[in-house]
């Protein structure tokens, strides 16, 4: 069986996403109709059984997880700990004004326990991203098919830095993750 998890379409230019409500932009609604009918197309071919969807409950990654339901008529199931990180009052902040309120603060430039204003740190992150995912694990194993999860590029961050067995950190990247960009994993 495998895992394909999914980076959301593209949001909305110009905001902090983290916790926001951020939709999906117009190109960002075509992208999620291609990826839909990706997965709808490896479905039919009977290469892959995709049995459950499963997706951060953030509206991004809801509207494409939403889209994929629809063509592989399948329900999301939601899985709140696969959000991104929680930015706190920078959730939703339009970028020129959380540059003026917030001088120099991003995600690369906080220290492992220093968290965003009303917000989380690196080191909750990962923890809270790292303990989800090894109990996604357990339950997909019993899965009699593949599993979608669509999730957020700092989640899939964590994910891959599992999978390489390397210490997690917010100041390294883990390998370039776009918007719709897929991870496919086989779980034995």
């Amino acid at each position: 069986m495998f895992v394909f998890i999914v980076r959301h379409a593209e949001e909305t230019a110009g905001y902090r996403g983290g916790w926001s409500g951020i939709k999906l932009s117009a190109s960002g609604m075509k992208q999620a109709e291609s990826l839909s009918e990706y997965f709808c197309s490896l479905h039919m071919q009977g290469e892959y059984r995709i049995t459950k969807i499963y997706s951060s409950d953030l509206t991004r990654a809801m509207q494409t997880s939403k889209k994929i339901s629809e063509k592989l008529k399948l329900p999301v199931i939601i899985k709140e700990n696969f959000r991104e990180v929680n930015n706190g009052e920078l959730a939703g902040m339009e970028n020129d004004k959380a540059d003026i309120i917030y001088p120099n603060l991003y995600w690369k430039g906080l220290e492992w326990n220093e968290c965003y204003p009303s917000g989380e740190s690196p080191s909750a992150f990962y923890e809270r991203v790292s303990g989800e995912w090894n109990d996604f694990l357990k339950v997909v194993k019993k899965e009699n098919g593949s599993v979608i999860l669509v999730t957020h590029g700092g989640v899939i961050q964590i994910i891959l830095s599992i999978l390489k067995g390397e210490p997690y950190s917010n100041k390294k990247s883990f390998g370039k993750i776009s918007c719709c960009d897929i991870v496919k994993l086989e779980i034995n």
